[in-house]
Parts: C-alpha cells; sequence; structure tokens
C-alpha cells in the first residue's frame, strides 16, 4: 500500500522561496512528480524524476525550481526559489510504478498515486 503524504506548504511573498516535501511509504516507486492546479484548472506537471533520477520540469519552472529525492529517508522535494504571484496552487506529489517514456513525465495519467495536497500562495 502506497501513502504520499505532502508538506511544506504556505504563504510566501513575491520572489521568496519555499520547499515542499513528500514523504512516501509503502514501496519504493522509480516515477515521481510534483503536480500544480489551480481553481477550476486541471492539475499540471511541474517537476519530474524517470526511474534513473533525471529530472524534467515544466518551462515556466525551468531554472526556478529544483526536484530531488533522499532514498533513505523516502522523501521527494521541490526546491522553489524566486517564487511568482502564478505559482500560486495546490501542489500535489504523486508517484507510480511504471517507468515511463520522458515525454509523459508531466502528464498526470503516467501517475496512480496521489498526495492529498499542500497550499502553496505566493503574493
Amino acid at each position: 500500500h502506497v501513502q504520499l503524504v505532502e508538506s511544506g506548504g504556505g504563504s510566501v511573498q513575491t520572489g521568496g522561496s519555499l520547499t515542499l516535501a513528500c514523504k512516501t511509504s509503502g514501496d519504493t516507486l522509480p516515477t515521481m512528480a510534483w503536480f500544480r492546479q489551480t481553481p477550476g484548472k486541471e492539475r499540471k506537471g511541474v517537476a519530474a524524476l524517470d526511474y534513473s533520477g533525471v529530472p524534467k520540469y515544466a518551462e515556466s519552472v525551468e531554472g526556478r525550481f529544483t526536484i530531488s529525492q533522499d532514498n533513505y529517508k523516502n522523501t521527494l522535494y521541490l526546491r522553489m526559489n524566486s517564487l511568482k504571484d502564478d505559482d500560486t496552487g495546490v501542489y500535489f506529489c504523486a508517484a507510480d510504478r511504471a517507468v515511463r517514456h520522458p515525454l509523459w513525465l508531466l502528464d498526470e495519467r503516467s501517475y496512480d498515486y496521489w498526495g492529498q495536497g499542500t497550499q502553496v500562495t505566493v503574493s
């Protein structure tokens, strides 16, 4: 049984930084990602790690966000720098048992397991 629990969300000023964490329990999964959702819109992929640990980022966060994983702590991180108002949303951690092609890493259909989400507000 896989569980994902996010933490680290909150309110931050424009230009500030925040780090999200996703604690995983259960099986070790090869594909993990962060998604963002704003009211009335679908979830969009922000950053992902493939099975070998290679990251992929959405264009909107490239150079500002960093995804990383601590396997000893079973935790996935998202370091967010130079935050913009448009980064506001609920951030979800996602994971899947399958090894995904890079083209699919930021597609929510690639993931079977989801956390409950954590709110990030930038203003």
